[in-house]
């Protein structure tokens, strides 16, 4: 499953839903959380619901949605609705453990109605609350939906009190780096997606260009976006490069070339 690009898309606003189709991210996530208030949460079910039973085939395998935490006590109420429909995953936020996740897996297995291979998946937030931090080494375990996973520099922020995540020089702050890394790690442990969080300020491209190839550089696979002009630079950003592509050919080539060699120059 490609997921280079996750373009977050506001569940309540029907203008902007209405434009999904001719988005170009990897993963468009319907976001049922953050980007909605309280009294639209409603509104911002049925219109995501309303777009996942009319889009076709090739829109669909795209809709992902960002679901309430289960500390908000909207999850269940977002599932009801939403579960039955079978998008193509889910975005857990705010996930305290892989019980989180484990809890979200099992309900789902009571909402859908399909065979294991059409199953929805799942993305863990694995940074946003500081117990999560403590507890995420609980992921290496098998959770049969989980693709991948990510961290939020935002909410951890607030959650901790801090006001700010980033020094001067963009960089982040120690704390927040050590989020960053925690995620990755627990990603490749667990064998799956490690996506980087959202580069806040979508008016700077070269800056976002920057950070998505180092976060490429690093060994996450994508990027979360919150913006469609933020789009294109990440999905090239994780996309390899021709020079790329040649230089693993000759290395393929190489050991081809000595069957029975343990390394070649």
């Amino acid at each position: 499953m490609l997921l280079r690009s996750v373009l977050f898309v506001p569940g309540g606003n029907e203008k902007m839903l209405a434009k999904c189709a001719s988005l170009e991210a990897d993963v468009i996530m319907l976001d049922l959380e953050d980007a909605v208030v309280p009294s639209r949460k409603e509104l911002a079910r049925n219109l995501v619901a309303e777009l996942i039973a009319g889009a076709d085939s090739t829109l669909r395998k795209r809709l992902w949605v960002r679901v309430n935490a289960w500390q908000s006590g909207l999850l269940e109420d977002d599932l009801s609705q939403i579960g039955p429909l079978m998008p193509t995953g889910y975005l857990l936020p705010k996930a305290r453990s892989a019980q989180d996740v484990t809890d979200l897996d099992r309900l789902l297995d009571e909402l859908e109605l399909s065979d294991e291979h059409q199953r929805s998946r799942i993305i863990a937030m694995v940074t946003e609350v500081p117990e999560a931090l403590l507890n995420i080494g609980s992921y290496h375990a098998s959770i049969p939906r989980l693709e991948g996973m990510s961290w939020g520099a935002e909410d951890l922020a607030a959650a901790l009190g801090a006001n700010a995540n980033r020094n001067s020089d963009g960089s982040w702050i120690s704390t927040f780096e050590f989020a960053r890394t925690q995620c990755l790690i627990a990603s490749a442990a667990c064998d799956v997606a490690a996506l980087d969080t959202v580069y806040t300020n979508y008016r700077d491209t070269d800056g976002l260009r920057e950070y998505a190839t180092v976060a490429a550089r690093d060994g996450f696979d994508g990027m979360l976006a919150i913006h469609p002009e933020q789009v294109a630079v990440i999905n090239a950003a994780f996309t390899p490069s021709q020079d790329d592509v040649d230089a693993a050919r000759e290395v393929v080539a190489a050991f081809a070339g000595s069957p029975h060699a343990g390394a070649v120059g």
